[in-house]
C-alpha cells in the first residue's frame, strides 16, 4: 500500500505521516521546501517523540519524498499508483495542491481503485474544499473521466504539535494524545475506507469536527490570548495562571453548552473532554509559544471559527456567551509584531468603525443577537490598543 502525503513538516512527519506507516503504507512526502525534501531523501529514517505522562519513541522508515514544486512529473506518477492521498499544508493552500491531484488522477488506470483523498486541515470540510479546486483544475471532460477514479472524505483531526527544540532536524516532538475522525460515507460502495489503524470511521462527523473546533481550538487560542494578556511565555506557563485557567475553563463549558444544543452530545461525555483538553495544555514538555498559538487572529476570528461560530450560537439560542466574549476581547488585544495580522487588525481597531469592523471581521450583520455585544468587544480593544503599552512591547 501506499500514501502520498502533501505537507512535510512537523504535523506532516509527526501525525499523518507516522500514522500512516504504522498502518503499513510506504508514505512518499510531497512539499515545496527543498531543504526538508532534500534532507528526508537522505535519511533513512526518522524519529517521533511524544512527550507527556506516558511518553514514547517511535521511528519512521521507507518512506520517499518528492519536490512537489520542482518534480511535478514524478508526483503525479506517485498519485496515479497510490491508494491513498492526504495533506496537512494549511486550508489555503489547499488550491495549489489540487492541480498535482489532478494530474495523477489523469494518469491512473480506469479500472484501479478509487483513490482515497482525505485534508487533514483544521477547517470544516476541508476535502470538499480540495474536490472543488481538483475539478476546477480540469476540462469538465477530464473530471467527467477521473470522478469515478477518486473519492473525497472529510476529517476532524487532533493533535498538538509545538514549535520543535532547536537542532531537532527531521525528528519531531508531539504530544501523547491524538484523534484523526474520518467521514465514512464517501466509502459507502467502493469497498470500504482505507484501512488505517488509528483512524476512526464515524457516520456523521460534523458533530467531531465542532467538538474539536469548539473545545481544542477555541480552548488553546483562548490561554493564548489570556496567558499572552498576563505575560507567560508558554500555553503551560498560562495554564499556572488561575485567571487565565479559569477564564479557559468558563469558555470550554459555554461552547459544551452549545454542542449539547446543536448535536444533542451528552453533557457528562463532553465534561470528560473538557477536563481531557485543559490538562493536554498543561503538558509542560510541550514548550509552545503563546504568541505562537495566538498568532492570526483575523482568520480566529471568522464567522464559523472556534470563537464567533460557539458564541453565536449561544446568542441565537437567548444566552449571553460572557467568556466567550472576554476570549475575542483578549483576540483584538493580542498585539505582536512579527504577527501580520494582529497589527492588520490594531490598524483597523484605530481606523475603522466598531460596528464597521464587527461586520468584516466575524461576518455578522447587524440584527444578529450577538452583534451589539461584540461592538462593545470591539470598542474597549480599540480603546486599549490605542492607548496601552502591551506586554510585546517590554524590553
Amino acid at each position: 500500500m501506499k500514501a502520498v502525503h502533501f505537507g512535510a513538516g512537523n504535523i506532516g512527519r509527526g501525525f499523518v505521516g507516522l500514522l500512516l506507516h504504522e498502518a503499513g503504507y510506504e508514505v512518499v512526502f510531497a512539499d515545496v521546501n527543498a531543504e526538508l525534501i532534500d534532507a528526508l531523501a537522505a535519511a533513512s529514517s526518522y524519529r517521533v517523540l511524544t512527550v507527556g505522562e506516558h511518553g514514547s519513541e517511535s521511528v519512521v522508515s521507507g518512506f520517499r519524498a518528492v519536490n512537489s514544486q520542482t518534480d511535478d512529473a514524478a508526483l503525479a506518477a506517485e498519485i496515479a499508483s497510490a491508494d491513498v492521498v492526504t495533506t496537512a499544508v494549511g486550508v489555503r493552500v489547499l488550491p495549489f495542491v489540487a492541480p498535482a491531484i489532478a494530474a495523477g488522477l489523469v494518469r491512473r488506470a480506469s479500472d484501479a481503485a478509487p483513490l482515497a483523498v482525505m485534508a487533514c486541515e483544521n477547517a470544516v470540510g476541508a476535502s470538499d474544499a480540495l474536490a472543488a479546486s481538483v475539478r476546477s483544475a480540469v476540462t469538465p471532460d477530464e473530471w467527467d473521466a477521473i470522478a469515478p477514479r477518486v473519492v473525497f472524505a472529510n476529517t476532524a483531526v487532533d493533535r498538538i504539535v509545538p514549535a520543535q527544540p532547536a537542532g531537532f532536524g527531521i525528528d519531531v516532538m508531539v504530544e501523547t494524545f491524538y484523534e484523526w475522525v474520518v467521514d465514512r460515507g464517501p466509502f459507502a460502495g467502493v469497498g470500504g475506507p482505507p484501512p488505517i489503524a488509528g483512524v476512526t470511521y464515524v457516520d456523521d462527523l460534523e458533530p467531531y469536527v465542532e467538538r474539536k473546533l469548539y473545545t481544542v481550538n477555541t480552548g488553546h487560542a483562548t490561554v493564548a490570548y489570556l496567558g499572552w494578556a498576563a505575560g507567560a511565555a508558554t500555553i503551560a506557563d498560562a495554564m499556572q495562571i488561575a485567571s487565565v485557567r479559569d477564564g479557559a475553563s468558563r469558555a470550554l463549558a459555554e461552547t459544551s453548552v452549545a454542542l449539547v444544543a446543536k448535536h444533542g452530545l451528552e453533557p457528562d461525555s463532553l465534561a470528560a473532554y473538557r477536563k481531557t483538553i485543559l490538562a493536554r495544555f498543561e503538558n509542560v514538555h510541550l514548550r509552545d509559544a503563546v504568541e505562537r498559538v495566538g498568532r492570526e487572529p483575523l482568520r480566529k476570528l471568522g464567522r464559523f471559527d472556534r470563537f464567533i461560530g460557539p458564541a453565536a450560537e449561544l446568542a441565537e439560542r437567548g444566552t449571553v456567551p460572557t467568556a466567550l466574549l472576554e476570549a475575542i476581547g483578549a483576540a483584538l488585544r493580542f498585539d505582536v509584531a512579527d504577527d501580520a495580522q494582529s497589527q492588520e487588525l490594531g490598524e483597523l481597531l484605530r481606523t475603522r468603525s466598531s460596528v464597521d469592523l464587527v461586520t468584516s471581521v466575524t461576518g455578522l450583520e447587524p440584527q444578529h443577537p450577538l452583534f451589539a455585544s461584540l461592538v462593545t468587544v470591539f470598542e474597549g480593544a480599540a480603546a486599549d490598543r490605542a492607548s496601552v503599552i502591551f506586554p510585546s512591547s517590554f524590553p
